[in-house]
């Protein structure tokens, strides 16, 4: 079978999809997290599992792909995952009791999290470092559209259908995903390691990872500003539904915004980034996260809790986390081109594990009020700054070991 080169636009657009496999996955249904409530007669840290366990099943998954990709290679562990998100979502589905969707949602985070660990990889094969920023920026553009998407649709299938219609459309959704990299995708593995998944060679690659300083900070970088997304994630729900008082639909509208500003810092990153560089995108990006989740703060502890105090100073947040996002993965991964699905998995498996530490936190902490997401928001973007500043600044392109 013939099939598209692995740099065209057709590829691409794949492993756009491949990518949102995770933010899909888990910002499509964010509007029937108080309906889930209700339906289980459950409460919210119960509820609230359904994210944190998907996240931390994702995480531990992240570290098992990586290898095998790097050496069966991309194509056919691709396969073999998305076969197990089919069977998951529809598990979801079906689910009859909330510790059934909690166990449904833990093995369909295991399908879900090859998609943008091996998306990730197949993309430094293709492109190398520098190129590759600039692929990935513009495939967060494209992809943020899944998210803004996925609560509006998310939202209006909870009004209409109830919570299950979101899980068939995912259900849908990963069998399309499947037939595209059945039909376009072909291996881009040329440095497959026989080694990659002996304890030796998993020992030796990731000693190698860990003892460059370079790549620790912007692994440490990475994970703290998507705790700035997770929080908003975790809490908005219960904030904008519960406290604020909007329905599940004009929610999903709120979270679209979010979207946009992250699709604008991608794009600004794609439009500028080769010629302003990967490391100065990520100051700025992470200095205007600071100053939007402090913002975010202050009104959360004066009171003021309404929309624009919350979506506002979250879509300012969202531009700066669009500039360093696309720009902290082509800087992990770059230095590593017979290492490349470990150090993906790697920089996965800090990211999502200490989202899924932020959600259980935030879930926890919510008191009625904005209060511990925004203050969440605000410490998680401050951290951005400080790992960048403090860990990777100083030792800018030290090469692999």
């Amino acid at each position: 079978m013939i099939r598209p080169r692995p740099d065209s636009v057709a590829v691409a657009a794949l492993l756009t999809m491949l990518v949102a496999f995770g933010p899909i996955s888990t910002d499509m249904y964010l509007p029937s997290l108080p309906a889930l409530v209700t339906d289980f007669d459950s409460d919210v840290p119960t509820v609230q599992l359904t994210l944190s366990a998907f996240m931390v099943a994702f995480a531990v998954s992240m570290l098992v792909y990586g290898p095998l990709s790097d050496r069966f290679g991309r194509r056919p562990v691709l396969i073999g995952a998305i076969v197990i998100y089919v069977l998951s979502s529809v598990a979801c589905a079906l689910a009859p009791t909330i510790e059934a969707l909690i166990v449904a949602r833990t093995f369909q985070a295991v399908g879900c999290c090859a998609g943008p660990v091996l998306a990730r990889a197949v993309v430094r094969d293709v492109y190398g470092r520098e190129r590759s920023a600039t692929v990935l920026s513009y495939m967060g553009t494209a992809m943020a559209l899944a998210p803004a998407i996925g609560p509006v649709l998310g939202g209006w299938l909870q009004v209409v259908y109830g919570w299950q219609a979101t899980f068939w459309v995912l259900t849908g959704f990963s069998g399309l995903a499947l037939v595209g990299v059945l039909l376009m995708l072909d291996e881009t593995n040329a440095h497959r390691n026989p080694d990659a998944t002996s304890p030796r060679g998993l020992m030796r690659s990731y000693s190698a990872l860990l003892s460059h300083r370079a790549y620790i900070g912007y692994v440490a970088t990475i994970s703290a500003c998507y705790s700035v997304i997770f929080c908003f994630i975790s809490g908005s729900s219960f904030v904008l539904i519960q406290v604020v008082g909007l329905t599940a639909d004009v929610y999903g509208l709120c979270f679209a915004a979010m979207v946009i500003g992250y699709m604008s810092g991608t794009f600004i990153s794609a439009r500028i980034g080769r010629r302003v560089g990967v490391d100065r995108l990520i100051l700025a990006g992470a200095s205007i996260s600071t100053a939007a989740g402090a913002v975010m703060a202050g009104f959360a502890w004066a009171g003021e809790t309404h929309i624009e105090t919350i979506v506002i100073p979250q879509v300012v947040a969202m531009l700066g986390v669009g500039l360093v996002f696309p720009n902290c993965q082509a800087g992990a991964v770059g230095p590593f081109p017979t290492m490349a699905g470990a150090a993906s998995s790697l920089l996965g498996f800090s990211q999502m594990g200490v989202a899924a530490a932020v959600g259980l936190v935030i879930g926890h902490a919510f008191d009625g009020t904005a209060r511990p997401m925004a203050t969440g928001i605000a410490l998680a973007a401050l951290l951005t700054l400080l790992s960048f500043r403090l860990i990777v600044w100083p030792v800018r392109n030290q090469p692999a070991s």
